[in-house]
C-alpha cells in the first residue's frame, strides 16, 4: 500500500493502519513521522492490529521505555525516538539487530540519520483535525 489517504477520526486511522498492517510481509522497518498530536501511536495500534495483536489496548507510545515489543504474527517491535537527540544517541540504542526479525514501528523515524531503507507514513493534521496520511515504500 503507498499513496496518500484521509481520516476524519482515530477509528479511520485505525482501520487504514490495520490493512497496511495486513500487507506488510513481516520484515519491514517503519518511519512514523509527524507532529505531536498527529496520530502515530493511533497508527502503531492499527499496524499492530493488522498484524494479528489481540488486544490493541497494549500498544502504548514507548516515550519513556524507548522500546516496547508486542507478540502478533510477527514480533512487533516500537520504538519511540522523541526523546532522543538523534545521531549518536539513536545508534546507541543497537535496534539494528531486529531488522529483519519483525516489523519495527519508529514513531519520530526522522531522527535516524544513518541509511535505512524504510516505508515512510508521514501523518499531517489539517484544519478540523482532518489526517492527510502519506505512505511511501
Amino acid at each position: 500500500m503507498k499513496g496518500v489517504f484521509w481520516t476524519t477520526s482515530e477509528a479511520g486511522t485505525l482501520r487504514l493502519a490495520r490493512r497496511f498492517g495486513r500487507e506488510l510481509a513481516g520484515d519491514e522497518v517503519v518511519f512514523l513521522i509527524g507532529e505531536l498530536g498527529a496520530g502515530k501511536t493511533v497508527f502503531a495500534k492499527g499496524v499492530a492490529s493488522g498484524l494479528g495483536l489481540r488486544s490493541v489496548r497494549d500498544v502504548c507510545s514507548p516515550t519513556f521505555t524507548l522500546l516496547n515489543v508486542y507478540q502478533a504474527r510477527v514480533p512487533v517491535y516500537h520504538l519511540d525516538l522523541y526523546r532522543l537527540g538523534g545521531g549518536d544517541e539513536v545508534r546507541d540504542l543497537g535496534f539494528e539487530e531486529y531488522v529483519g526479525d519483525g516489523v519495527i514501528l519508529v514513531e519520530w523515524g526522522e531522527k535516524i540519520d544513518f541509511p535505512l531503507s524504510a516505508v515512510r507514513v508521514t501523518i499531517e493534521v489539517e484544519p478540523g483535525g482532518r489526517r492527510r496520511i502519506t505512505i511511501e515504500r
